[in-house]
């Protein structure tokens, strides 16, 4: 077995870690009635799952107001990404960059060598209306992030929905992953579900990760308004990919409608907070929709603050970022604070103070 380096946050077993800074997770942690969902799901541990994921997916088709079998369930976005691209197996994409590294991990597993299409540092990785120029006929996929991991940057309404007419029209499949919407300000928060319609080459991702804190539990689903694309997609997986556990605290987390809504009133202060003091100690700080900062101009800021027992995301392994570029999730205010002191300790020493 070939082990590729890690590449993702949440690295905390093999650093000593007193903060982890680096998982864009609910600073609030997992839901209690989920922790209680996982633990009489023990019960029913010598049963097998159900394949199809029944009674969560009618609970999904509730809240976001399409039918059941629009909906394909999986174990976590990532194992999504990947049945989307072994399903169609195309000969193109167009993958914006930076962005999320799953996308071209995924279409590299099918053989596929993606066209880069660079946000620019210069316009703060704002997705512009060029993008519409970038899709043609000859564009297979395109697979968009809003909020972009790792920048934070959504991608505004209208240009959202030409890009969606683009798609219509050049027949490109787009992949939009909206794992972060449930956590994004509430201005800048707009899902694609709404606008989809019967047929639309369109597969739309979210996650319980992010929003309940559940990134150990490894559940997500897709939507989608192409039944033919998730039948393709649910023959790409074994059966009973998403465990009992998964499929009752999906449940559970479902029932806690205001979890996400009490970590936006956090981010509202904190992320103003984060940005504050950050601009006054000199750090450059993208101001993103979403709740992580993407932070600038600190060479070995990583490794200074692993030295300290922070681990925050060292993004040099994004494509179009570099050394220096980290992204920081927004966190309870105690533990910002921490980040904020060790920074400035940090400045302090390359200061000479």
């Amino acid at each position: 077995m070939k082990f590729e380096q890690y590449v993702h946050g949440g690295d905390i077993y093999k650093n000593t870690v007193t903060l982890d800074f680096s998982a864009n997770v609910n600073p609030f942690g997992t839901p209690e009635p989920v922790k209680a969902a996982i633990r009489d799901a023990a019960d029913e541990a010598d049963r097998y799952p159900d394949p199809y994921c029944t009674a969560l997916r009618e609970k999904l088709s509730a809240l976001h107001g399409v039918k059941a079998d629009a909906i394909l369930c999986g174990s976590g976005a990532a194992e999504l990404i990947f049945s989307f691209t072994a399903a169609l197996c195309p000969k193109t994409a167009l993958l914006p960059v930076p962005s999320f590294a799953e996308y071209e991990t995924a279409l590299r597993a099918v053989g596929v060598e993606p066209t880069f299409y660079p946000l620019l540092r210069e316009n703060g990785f704002a997705l512009t209306e060029d993008i519409l120029d970038a899709i043609n006929l000859s564009t297979n996929v395109l697979m968009l992030c809003s909020p972009n991991n790792p920048t934070g940057r959504s991608v505004e309404k209208k240009l959202l929905l030409s890009i969606l007419d683009r798609c219509r029209k050049t027949g490109t499949w787009l992949l939009l992953d909206e794992c972060f919407q449930d956590l994004c300000d509430a201005d800048k928060a707009f899902s694609l579900i709404g606008a989809l319609k019967d047929g639309d080459r369109v597969l739309i991702l979210r996650a319980f990760t992010k929003t309940y804190g559940m990134a150990g539990v490894r559940l997500g689903y897709a939507v989608s308004k192409n039944r033919e694309l998730l039948f393709k997609m649910s023959e790409t997986v074994q059966p009973w990919n998403v465990s009992t556990v998964a499929q009752v605290a999906g449940l559970a987390a479902l029932d806690c409608p205001d979890w996400a809504e009490r970590a936006r009133t956090l981010f509202r202060t904190e992320k103003a907070y984060l940005m504050r003091e950050l601009n006054a100690l000199g750090v450059s700080v993208l101001p993103g929709d979403a709740n992580y900062l993407l932070l600038s101009g600190v060479p070995s800021l990583y490794e200074a603050l692993l030295q300290r027992g922070i681990l925050v995301r060292d993004c040099a392994n994004y494509r179009g970022l570099e050394k220096g570029d980290v992204r920081i999730a927004v966190r309870m205010h105690a533990e910002n604070e921490a980040l904020i002191a060790a920074i400035a300790e940090v400045s302090d020493a390359r200061n000479g103070n």
